[in-house]
């Protein structure tokens, strides 16, 4: 599949607007029901990870919401894997989420890398013209400041924009500012959460409430919370926020491990 930028120059002359890219790809990837394999060839790939490096004539490979491999001559297994093939000729893929502790030099171990282009992680990338991408924070600038220039941006694999506009369907951001309290009348998840030396009573109201006892020192924290998935988030009373996690029967919040009394 071959590229196919149009520009739109609104009698500027100048090579600036809309761009046309792929859209029979991106048409494939929107429609493919995750367990085709998508096959981002012949870029040039900063991966930021120090093994990998960075490399020319490359390829990303990602099924679902998973890198499974990255690196030159990938495209030659694309019949076999029936994988969806974009062309990227012309083009420089980085990480969409940029670890700027590593970028300065921060991080001692690899394992301590965040959001690199590695088998193993979340596709998570853009992909900007060679010439707007000398390195990771200048592609990233590309995005923030002249997105209509971005050939495509992926987040876990789905397409975000494309072509420099959004794809129709995307996800979008959640508004700013803190919502209303959910009405959680029969969640299983409303009550009193109990720590194992009973020190710590988290009551959970399904008003959106919470009311914590601790040492036997009643509403010793009141405020609001939020459940999403398996993260809850509180604002308390007192003006700051805190967060905790279910696993299982289990909610973990500041070291304390609870179950329902």
């Amino acid at each position: 599949m071959s590229i196919t930028d149009t520009y739109t120059d609104s009698g500027t002359g100048t090579g600036t607007g809309t761009v046309s890219w792929n859209p029979e790809a991106l048409d494939e990837i929107l429609s493919n029901d995750e367990q085709r394999p998508v096959l981002f060839t012949n870029a040039h790939i900063l991966t930021t990870d120090p093994l990998i490096g960075t490399m020319t004539g490359a390829d990303l490979l990602f099924v679902g919401s998973l890198v499974v491999g990255v690196g030159p001559a990938i495209v030659t297994a694309a019949q076999d894997d029936n994988a969806i093939v974009v062309d990227c000729t012309g083009m420089t893929i980085v990480p969409a989420v940029v670890d700027t502790v590593a970028l300065a030099g921060g991080r001692g171990h690899r394992s301590e890398y965040v959001a690199t282009l590695t088998p193993g992680n979340t596709p998570d990338f853009l992909v900007v013209p060679d010439e707007l991408a000398a390195d990771v924070p200048s592609a990233v600038a590309t995005l923030m400041t002249r997105p209509e220039q971005v050939r495509a941006l992926v987040a876990a694999g789905r397409p975000v924009l494309w072509g420099g506009t959004d794809v129709p369907g995307r996800a979008t951001a959640p508004e700013a500012g803190i919502p209303a309290s959910a009405d959680l009348t029969g969640s299983p998840r409303v009550g009193v959460w109990i720590d194992k030396n009973d020190f710590l009573h988290q009551q959970l109201t399904a008003d959106g409430r919470y009311d914590e006892t601790r040492g036997g020192r009643p509403h010793a924290y009141q405020g609001r919370y939020w459940i999403d998935g398996d993260r809850i988030d509180y604002l308390d009373d007192l003006g700051f926020w805190a967060y905790g996690g279910f696993q299982g029967d289990e909610l973990h919040h500041a070291g304390y491990v609870m179950k329902l009394g």
